[in-house]
């Protein structure tokens, strides 16, 4: 199946280390997200203006990274893809990991491994060229992005609150991602649009 990725140049500021990214985003809150179309693990293209009038779930993955492993070893992110799945939510998982970088998985291993964990997203996004991600600045794994029904950003950063690998820090943080969906959802503002994304860097 062709695979047709469109890229924006954008450039890509800052610095992003293992635990905290800051950077200049590439995609701004309040604003159009940027359209794209890529292939899943399954073969299937997949467009973002596909899925107008929908609100959709941008997660950038890694199972190699510990912050990662925090959401999903204990289910709490399967937990939320189905969670919002369910209310018609598209939650698209990416992967920019480059050939042989951690996190990479070829199509069929990244499958396996998707259903021994459970996952409930949408579509895993197979971005080993990270067009995707660098058209949209994720710089670390989990790196979160919210897109209303109208196609406009709402969201983009943290998972939630608690900068750890830990699981048992879970319940303790206030899920940005869940805050977000909440209040769009009901048609009202997101009060904290924009938070600083932690975790593993993005192996582009």
């Amino acid at each position: 199946m062709k695979k047709k990725l469109v890229t924006l140049g954008l450039a890509v500021l800052g610095t992003a280390i293992i635990g905290v990214a800051g950077i200049q985003a590439a995609v701004t809150v309040g604003q159009p997200a940027p359209d794209f179309t890529a292939v899943d693990i399954e073969g299937n293209e997949h467009s973002l203006s596909d899925f107008a009038g929908k609100f959709v779930v941008l997660e950038w993955i890694n199972h190699g990274c510990p912050f990662v492993r925090k959401f999903y070893d204990p289910g709490e992110m399967q937990r939320l893809q189905k969670k919002y799945t369910e209310k018609g939510v598209i939650w698209l998982a990416i992967c920019s990991s480059k050939v042989g970088a951690q996190g990479y998985m070829k199509p069929e291993q990244a499958r396996e491994v998707s259903a021994e964990k459970g996952a409930n997203h949408t579509a895993y996004i197979y971005d080993p060229a990270g067009d995707v991600g660098r058209l949209y600045g994720a710089r670390v794994t989990p790196h979160m992005f919210i897109i209303n029904r109208d196609g406009v950003l709402i969201y983009q950063g943290a998972i939630d609150s608690i900068r750890s690998a830990n699981p048992a820090d879970i319940e303790r943080a206030e899920n940005y991602v869940v805050s977000a969906l909440t209040a769009a959802m009901a048609g009202e503002e997101v009060s904290t649009p924009t938070t600083v994304a932690y975790g593993c860097t993005v192996k582009y």
